[in-house]
């Protein structure tokens, strides 16, 4: 891939911005991260070649401060801005400034996140496309007599949307017409607390829904593509669990048919670079347009797995305005990959942030399993972020196998100082529905309670002689060097002068800078 950018501000945080500077390396881009105060140690701040000091923990003062970051990006003399996601990576005002500061914008442009980014003008742009939609009302009316009057036709149970953000807010089920009123304001007050938005529209609310999202990618010179589909059934009040690849629920013609759709949906709003086309889809075979998410997402890597294909290679390949190097009908789908986002909550205390130090962190390791994560032992989990830790991303021949082996994984991986969700993820991978394949969007939600079993947390005896084995593990020295060095102190942290810590050296990076 020949790409002409030279030096990227990576606008984000954690495991994406982690991802994002090694794929960097790989191409021979320099590297600039930012960071809030509570980040100064973060993994992507050690990795970056070059790292600026934001401003204060909270996301308004650091990574949405869209000055600050303008500002970084050309004092470090970077040509290019990736905003890998959430934060401000679907924001058309970021997008655009960055294009007024005669930057590169990694990502798709500025009219295609606006036109995407309004369910409603969405909806009316997909209709125009021929792709299918969940029958639905949409007014300018800020009164509810029209969405009550509408709710005869479309019939219960229905669903109150937000028309603008996402992350599952400002949504309410309606069930019956007496619940409807208050639904709509109830929905209105978080649409706009959320998003600064109170426009609201209904949906016929498709109940044993399964939720298909499919990645395309599209370049400047008229190309395209899609790298088929992931399900991302397994939610629990409209967050995605666990996403995996091939959907257990497609034949093959309805996969032909769904993927179809989503090229036609980005080509209605002459999307370019990477994003994902959302659908419901039913038991049946029918499948309706969602929404599109006009960045990379989340599960990104379990579509890379399984296409071999490098989707922030090719983000930075369209961005410099390259081709994309491959067909249609060269892109294949080989085996099955399943991904799970492991979070520091508390399943048992309804899933409440776990904040804290996590002591000891040891990922998985093994063949066909592949960690993405921005955490390191001796980290903090802040109130301020997203609380989640890795993601954990396994690859192998069938859906049956590739579920062993997440299995297997998640029981290897060591998480000390912090509450997972760990066990509640096992839990479901045990599950006779999942499997089966047969779990809907709302399935998590109706079975939480079999879902949680009472397994026991480790004992705080049990932490601390974890803690000291670790402790005591550092200050030993390895067998297989004590041929070559006798003296002792060489391994003891206490002698260094690199400001040593559990989780290794906090040493200043050269290219550290406070503005």
């Amino acid at each position: 891939m020949s790409i002409s950018l030279k030096k990227c501000l990576i606008a984000n945080r954690g495991e994406i911005a982690v991802r994002i500077i090694r794929v960097c390396r790989e191409l021979g881009i320099q590297t600039v991260a930012v960071y809030s105060e509570v980040d100064a140690h973060a993994l992507h701040v050690q990795l970056a070649d070059e790292a600026y000091l934001l401003g204060g923990a909270s996301p308004a003062e650091s990574y949405l401060n869209i000055d600050k970051l303008i500002e970084v990006a050309i004092n470090a003399n970077c040509d290019c801005v990736h905003p890998g996601y959430g934060f401000l990576s679907e924001s058309p005002i970021f997008a655009q400034a960055i294009i007024d500061a005669e930057l590169t914008w990694v990502g798709p442009n500025p009219d295609a996140i606006k036109l995407m980014g309004v369910k409603t003008e969405a909806r009316a742009l997909m209709q125009q496309a021929n792709v299918p939609l969940v029958p639905g009302f949409v007014s300018n009316d800020e009164s509810n007599a029209p969405y009550i009057e509408a709710s005869e036709s479309i019939g219960f149970p229905l669903m109150v949307k937000a028309a603008g953000g996402g992350g599952g807010k400002g949504i309410r089920v309606v069930y019956q017409a007496s619940e409807l009123e208050n639904a709509l304001d109830s929905a209105r007050r978080e649409a706009n607390n959320a998003f600064g938005d109170p426009r609201v529209f209904l949906e016929k609310f498709i109940e044993s829904a399964r939720h298909i999202e499919v990645q395309i990618i599209a370049d400047t010179h008229g190309n395209t593509l899609h790298l088929f589909e992931r399900e991302c059934s397994v939610q629990r009040r409209h967050q995605k669990i666990i996403e995996e690849t091939p959907s257990p629920l497609l034949t093959d013609d309805t996969r032909s048919a769904i993927c179809e759709a989503a090229v036609k949906a980005a080509q209605a709003v002459n999307y370019v670079n990477a994003g994902t086309v959302e659908f419901i889809a039913t038991e049946d075979g029918e499948f309706y347009f969602l929404e599109m998410n006009t960045r990379l997402q989340v599960e990104h890597p379990v579509t890379e797995l399984v296409t071999n294909v490098d989707l922030v290679h090719l983000q930075f390949l369209v961005a410099s305005g390259g081709e994309l190097p491959f067909e249609q009908t060269e892109v294949n789908q080989s085996g099955h990959a399943i991904e799970c986002r492991i979070y520091a909550e508390d399943p048992r205390n309804n899933f409440l942030p776990s904040i804290g130090t996590v002591h000891t962190f040891k990922p998985p390791q093994g063949s066909g399993i592949r960690v993405d994560s921005g955490l390191q032992s001796g980290d903090e989990v802040s109130i301020h972020y997203d609380p989640m830790i890795a993601k954990i991303i396994v690859h192998s021949r069938t859906r049956s196998d590739a579920i062993r082996r997440m299995y297997i994984a998640l029981q290897d991986m060591v998480i000390l100082g912090t509450i997972t969700n760990r066990d509640f993820l096992l839990t479901l991978l045990e599950n006779p529905d999942f499997i089966e394949g047969a779990i809907d969007t709302n399935y998590v939600d109706n079975h939480l309670s079999t879902l949680l079993p009472e397994i026991p947390e480790l004992s705080d005896l049990a932490l601390i002689a974890q803690a000291i084995a670790d402790h005591q593990a550092l200050l030993m020295p390895s067998r297989n060097n004590e041929s070559t060095q006798s003296n002792g102190d060489a391994y003891s942290p206490w002698g260094q002068s690199d400001s040593f810590r559990m989780s290794g050296s906090t040493a200043e990076k050269r290219g550290r800078h406070d503005l």
